[in-house]
Parts: C-alpha cells; structure tokens; sequence
C-alpha cells in the first residue's frame, strides 16, 4: 500500500527507530536544527528521543528543547550549528536567537 508520507516525516521516524537498540549508533554528520521560515522557526532533532519538534525559535517550546540537547551532552555542537547559521544568515536573527537561548540558560551555568 502507497504511503503519502514526507521525506521528512520518513527521515523522523528512521531516525527514531535507529536509537531503539540501546545504543547510539549515527552515520556521519548530524544537524540538530533545520532552519525554516528564515529563522524564525526551525526543526530540532534531538538525537537521544528520536524525535524531530517543529517550533518558533523565540519560543519557550524552542528553549527547552536546546536545554534537553545541552542536558544530554549536545550543547557545543548545537552551538556551533547556530553560530554558523549566523554567520551564513546575517539578516535572519541567529545571533539573537542564540542570545535568547544563553540568557534562557538553555546552555548550562557555564556561559
């Protein structure tokens, strides 16, 4: 039977389905975050979940979800992926993005 499934959707649930063994197993390089609407939405893929969450990038939902990346050990690579995305899309609001995020905290103390 057909299916009218997205790519995305599909790459979602492939993705959820690698982490049921236990382990982590990950093939080359993972993208936390897919930036949508220039940069006012994005896609975070929490590697550790299996699950891809749709969100508003000022949003509290987009806050926590970085706060659960950092929790699980995540949090310089999501960094980097927003720094570049800052440097790639000036006019799209990353760097303030990212600024939201740190004085949220979603990174940890550390900052």
């Amino acid at each position: 039977m057909a299916s009218n499934t997205s790519k995305t959707a599909r790459a979602s649930v492939r993705a959820g389905q690698a982490g049921q063994g236990g382990g982590l197993s990950v093939l080359g390089e993972y993208k936390y975050l897919i930036p949508l609407n220039k940069g006012k939405h994005a896609y975070v893929r929490n590697l550790v979940t299996g699950k891809t969450v749709h969100c508003a990038t000022d949003s509290e939902k987009f806050a926590e979800e970085i706060k659960a990346l950092t929790e699980a050990g995540h949090a310089e690579k999501v960094r980097v992926e927003l720094d570049a995305f800052a440097d790639s899309f000036p006019d799209q609001g990353w760097a303030d993005t990212t600024k939201r995020l740190v004085d949220a905290g979603a990174f940890g103390d550390s900052e």
